[in-house]
């Protein structure tokens, strides 16, 4: 089930708001048995096997806890801490990693194991993640353990960060669990948060794809495509990732906060980047700091000889395009951006307070970051460099009709998309902060965008799910 889905829009979400609002308004425990259960159902609805590998994650996640805060004192910590990780990433691994390892050794060696295609449960990385940040932040005292197995499900499957994000850490909301405060204001704000993700979703993400998909599919089906027409594509699909990612977690923040919990922000405007390292702190933030808090670190950080940094920043990259997906366009994508970084710690070329300087920086971090997602948007890595050929082939400078009909089919889109993808709407809100008429057109402008996003939904229009992979 789909966030921009008719099922989802007009019967699961406000049934469960109506049951946790008015039905079960009286008793914190019954509230949270119904958001796990509501959660479990949700996850059952495209494929309900899954849900028992989610089971099992959560009940062995559950005991590591609990051994882990036991024996907290001794040794055997750190032996249940690894046994942690090395369950949870063996799940990952047979899931997501195992037909993409066996044919690799089938085309090392030439062999054939005649093994059957393993199915990948949707959002396995995201629950996998948020299961080890249990015990991992149990054992560093960062929360406390959970004695009822419920509430450990609930944190693992609730169902507004279950599929796609963020990645909700469980010191972030480990006291909310159990004592939190809904409020009118929170509601309602997370509401309008939700509804915002949605259009993003369902009007942008959705419009660029249309184009994206179609010139990407075009070059992959082996036809040669102009240099303008190549970048089209290109662009469609940086904004679309951008709007269908910061969407999403502009809806699970929103729903979150409806229901009493507040997870922090996943996105900060990206695209305005002057350096790749600004770009990873704005960029998917949850991930980042995961990676850094439970792997950059505990490795040494920053705060070691340059060899060793180096070595730092390989294993979090190769590991970061891993978890994305098991395809060698993510590793390698993953490892341009290792190469980018490493260039920038190394030498620390980007810092510069010169806006001259800041404007050169700007168009490379953004034309490295185009690069990266045609690279990570494509099927092998002989297409992704046929396509990167195709954008920077200067003798194909033709603007011919296909990308004359495929411009006009999303300029008006693309205005909008690039133009939201600074922080006009936050200076806006800052300077007329306050203002009754302020106030009633934000009112509009969300009941009008709740409204075009229905009808979009309800006109069955092109709505793919860009998350398949993780």
């Amino acid at each position: 089930m789909l966030f921009s889905s008719s099922v989802f829009i007009y019967l699961f979400l406000p049934a469960v708001i109506f049951v946790y609002y008015v039905l079960l308004r009286k008793s914190r425990m019954l509230q949270n048995v119904f958001l796990l259960f509501a959660s479990l159902f949700f996850y059952a609805w495209g494929e309900p096997k899954f849900v028992f590998v989610m089971l099992l994650s959560i009940a062995v996640n559950y005991l590591f806890g609990l051994l882990v805060d036991k024996f907290r004192e001794s040794c055997k910590s750190k032996l249940i801490v690894a046994g942690t990780v090395v369950f949870n990433l063996g799940i990952l691994f047979v899931f997501k990693y195992l037909n993409f390892s066996v044919s690799v050794i089938e085309s090392v060696f030439s062999i054939n194991a005649n093994m059957s295609e393993i199915a990948l449960p949707i959002g396995i990385s995201f629950f996998t993640f948020q299961a080890m940040s249990y015990v991992i932040d149990v054992y560093r005292k960062k929360g406390e353990v959970q004695k009822n197995i419920l509430n450990v499900a609930l944190y693992i499957s609730f169902f507004p960060q279950l599929i796609a994000g963020p990645i909700v850490r469980y010191e972030t909301i480990a006291k909310e669990i159990i004592d939190r405060r809904e409020t009118v204001d929170d509601f309602f704000n997370g509401f309008s948060r939700f509804v915002i993700g949605l259009a993003k979703k369902v009007l942008l993400a959705n419009s660029f794809a249309i184009v994206a998909d179609r010139i990407f599919n075009y070059s992959e089906a082996g036809n040669d495509i102009a240099s303008p027409t190549a970048w089209l594509g290109a662009i469609c699909y940086t904004l679309q990732i951008f709007y269908d990612f910061s969407g999403y977690s502009d809806m699970a923040i929103g729903m979150g906060r409806m229901f009493g919990f507040h997870f922090l922000e996943n996105f900060d405007y990206p695209y305005m980047s002057t350096s790749i390292t600004e770009f990873w702190r704005r960029w998917h933030i949850s991930l980042g700091t995961w990676f850094r808090d439970y792997v950059y670190i505990p490795l040494g950080g920053s705060r070691v000889k340059k060899s060793k940094l180096v070595f730092n920043l390989f294993v979090v990259w190769f590991l970061t395009g891993v978890w994305h997906g098991a395809n060698w366009t993510f590793i390698v994508w993953g490892l341009m951006y290792f190469v980018l970084l490493t260039a920038e710690k190394l030498t620390g070329f980007y810092k510069t307070k010169s806006k001259i300087k800041k404007c050169f920086l700007w168009i490379y971090s953004l034309l490295f970051v185009v690069i990266g997602w045609v690279i990570f948007r494509s099927s092998s890595l002989s297409d992704a460099l046929n396509y990167i050929v195709q954008m920077f082939n200067v003798k194909a400078l033709n603007f011919d009709s296909f990308f004359v009909d495929n411009l006009r089919e999303v300029l008006a889109f693309a205005v909008f998309g690039i133009l939201f993808s600074f922080p006009i709407i936050p200076a806006l809100n800052k300077k007329f902060k306050g203002n009754v008429i302020t106030d009633i057109v934000y009112v509009i402008v969300v009941v009008s965008l709740f409204v075009l996003s229905v009808a979009s939904i309800a006109s069955n229009a092109y709505n793919p799910f860009i998350y398949f992979n993780f």
